[in-house]
């Protein structure tokens, strides 16, 4: 038996361990930690349940939404809120200039708004990483011109260099999210930039590098999963800066074209009648402040869950 075999058989390397935690329950207690730390902060919760039945609403939008979301009505034209016909409540919140449901709009809206967030964090996030990746590890020249490139695209305030992108590219929902997203990766590439030049000095880096790990390990299997924290809360934020910033531009009208029911469309199409129809214009505002906020409270949340400076004792 050589002396490296004698070791291990004295350390018991090989041997069943009674005592080691199965991975399971090490993942179980990581995700009851998270809760915990979470569910501290009220105000998440309450915002990660208003979110969830946004999320429940747009699923379900063809059976909740009482009306077609498209379809006019010359008879029924700036109607009221709860505007009754044959005893029965026809339209609960009124309808707009052409006769269009709004409750049925707007849940119909929360689909484009959460699909619109959905896509432009993806977009944002996987760009943002591979560049911020790329600057942190490789360093030196390559590290100066991207972060040069970022700092420009952050000198512009957002919602006018993507007005602005939106405007070279075309109206319309498709480019409006392309223009969002480009506008929002700079926040990634720096945040996932200054997390991997902290982690890359870190010995368990070091021993990766030693036993033979090529750099596109280092940066995807060693690096990376110790850097999401930050980029996780991050991700909620621009979620909700997002569907901020596609409204917006749907009430410019470079987003979303009508008759798409998309809440900042709806806004621009209601701006001529604020005076005399206040329910087409409060409604929308409304549905947007709501899951804004909501997202806002539950990245809040994350930041305490997920930062070790956040968790209290």
């Amino acid at each position: 038996m050589s002396h490296i075999e004698a070791q291990e058989a004295a350390e018991g390397v090989g041997a069943d361990i009674p005592d080691r935690k199965p991975a399971k329950s090490v993942r179980r207690q990581m995700l009851a930690e998270f809760w915990f730390y979470f569910s501290e902060n009220k105000g998440a919760v309450v915002g990660l349940a208003v979110f969830l039945t946004i999320v429940f609403i747009a699923l379900a939008a063809p059976l909740l939404a009482p009306h077609s979301a498209v379809l006019t009505n010359s008879n029924a034209q700036l109607l009221p809120p709860a505007w009754q016909e044959g005893g029965q409540w026809a339209y609960f919140l009124g309808t707009d200039a052409i006769g269009r449901d709004i409750l049925s709009r707007l849940i119909y809206g929360s689909r484009y708004s959460l699909f619109i967030g959905v896509v432009v964090v993806v977009i944002a996030v996987s760009v943002g990483i591979a560049v911020g990746l790329i600057a942190g590890y490789v360093g030196g020249w390559v590290d100066t011109v991207i972060m040069r490139v970022m700092d420009i695209i952050l000198a512009f305030p957002s919602l006018l260099l993507a007005l602005v992108l939106v405007a070279v590219l075309g109206p319309g929902l498709t480019n409006a999210m392309i223009a969002i997203s480009l506008v929002l990766q700079p926040h990634f590439v720096r945040l996932t930039r200054a997390s991997v030049m902290a982690e890359k000095q870190r010995e368990y880096v070091t021993a990766a590098r030693v036993v033979g790990a090529g750099p596109l390990r280092l940066m995807l299997v060693t690096i990376l999963p110790n850097c999401l924290g930050p980029l996780i809360v991050q991700a909620t934020l621009s979620f909700s800066n997002a569907i901020l910033d596609a409204a917006a531009l749907g009430f410019l009208g470079m987003g979303a074209q009508p008759p798409t029911p998309e809440w900042g469309t709806m806004l621009a199409e209601a701006r001529e009648f604020i005076l005399r129809a206040w329910w087409v214009v409060t409604f929308p505002g409304l549905a947007i402040l709501i899951t804004v906020l909501a997202i806002n409270l539950v990245g809040d949340g994350l930041r305490d869950a997920l930062d070790p400076k956040m968790k209290r004792s």
